[in-house]
């Protein structure tokens, strides 16, 4: 499916680009759809930051994310790696004590904090000290209105000053005089659309994987199974570890050690994230049907001619036609994924043992007969076993498509 983003550049007083603010769209028109806050956001960090990544989008820049009061209080943020981005507080958020200890939090995690559309009130004098942007909106708070504020704000060394919305040479000249930081507006750029490829997935799945999650004692073999049966999840959980959210610590060789790898409370937070982001159920694509038996029938062969590597075998099944479902090339998408070397060399066409396990169902799939009595001699498996197999992993497929 396609998805949509607007990115309007920052400048600073050299007019050079320093960073790009992030704005959700839903279609190729250019404006803010009809959709809450907290469901926006949700979108823009699960089509973009666990699609290609925001660095993607940027060219490398800062990114200046959106974050209302939904966002803040579903900790939205934790999503988004803090190196990458600035968290743009939305004037929605009030500035009380609740809002304060969040945003707190964020800071310590590193976290820059940005005020945006501000207008000045003795509340937010306690957050000055957290944040290290604040925007003015000059079409709200004109900039010949502003002057003392600037000057009480300027006294915060720290903390840079940006006027946005500006539209002509004169708006540009005179906040440049007033000694703003960076500029963003009209003037120099309408927000422009970027287009990308992403995966649709099965909702029924999020629901089934909340509904686990959610109890006492979750099994995570379970949700490792639910996850299994939908390539797009699994990919925006693997993209997830592999984001820069935090740090790696060893090559993920299943989608059973991603989930203990991120831990309850973040796979809590992760599932969240998806409900908040879609909240209307949606039928899988027929591709998706297609990655799950072909990532089955991949691991029923590895369990007869390399067993240790079965788990391997399924995510190279269920990850080999990603760069159809994306119109990406699979040497950009595997890149962005926590795989052993030899996952990835085998989606890379690279010769080894997942890569002739995955020509063997490659050439059963299109009934190619004597390709595919070539490719089981490479893993010294009988022919004679595949149709079995096969139908094990149609039925697994079917079957746990149903419960979903």
């Amino acid at each position: 499916m396609s998805v949509f983003v607007a990115r309007q550049a920052i400048f600073n007083r050299r007019q050079n680009v320093v960073a790009y603010e992030l704005l959700f769209r839903d279609s190729p028109k250019n404006y803010f759809p009809d959709i809450c806050e907290g469901e926006a956001t949700a979108r823009l960090i699960m089509e973009n930051q666990l699609n290609l990544g925001t660095r993607h989008i940027t060219s490398g820049k800062k990114a200046l994310i959106n974050i209302g009061p939904e966002s803040l209080e579903l900790d939205l943020c934790a999503f988004l790696p803090c190196q990458d981005v600035v968290i743009e507080l939305l004037e929605t958020i009030e500035p009380n004590d609740e809002n304060y200890e969040m945003c707190r939090d964020l800071f310590h995690r590193n976290y820059k904090l940005a005020l945006d559309d501000f207008v000045y009130k003795p509340q937010w004098d306690r957050f000055l000290k957290l944040v290290k942007l604040i925007k003015f909106d000059i079409s709200i708070t004109p900039l010949s209105e502003i002057t003392p504020v600037i000057k009480k704000l300027q006294k915060h060394k720290k903390i840079k000053l940006l006027a946005e919305k500006l539209e002509t040479q004169e708006d540009f000249e005179l906040a440049h005089k007033m000694g703003f930081d960076y500029f963003q507006g009209y003037f120099f750029a309408k927000p422009t659309m970027v287009k990308q490829n992403d995966i649709d997935y099965n909702y029924a799945l999020v629901v089934a994987i909340y509904a686990e999650i959610m109890k006492p004692s979750p099994d995570i073999k379970a949700i490792a199974g639910l996850f299994e049966l939908d390539a797009a999840l699994a990919y925006k959980l693997l993209r997830l570890i592999n984001s820069g959210v935090f740090p790696i610590q060893s090559k993920i060789s299943s989608l059973k050690q991603a989930l203990v790898y991120l831990g309850h409370e973040r796979l809590k937070k992760f599932v969240s994230l998806i409900v908040t982001a879609h909240t209307a159920g949606k039928k899988p694509a027929e591709l998706m049907q297609v990655c799950v038996v072909r990532a089955r029938f991949c691991e029923l062969i590895a369990k007869k001619v390399a067993k240790q590597q079965s788990g391997e075998a399924f995510l190279t099944g269920l990850f080999s036609l990603l760069d159809a479902i994306l119109d990406q090339p699979m040497s950009l998408l595997v890149e962005k994924l926590p795989f052993p070397d030899e996952i990835k060399a085998a989606l890379l066409n690279e010769k080894n043992t997942l890569y002739y396990i995955l020509n063997v169902v490659k050439a059963y799939e299109t009934g190619s007969w004597w390709a595919l009595e070539q490719a089981v001699i490479l893993i010294n498996l009988d022919s004679k076993v595949l149709p079995n197999l096969y139908q094990q992993a149609v039925d697994w497929a079917d079957n746990y498509k149903n419960k979903s």
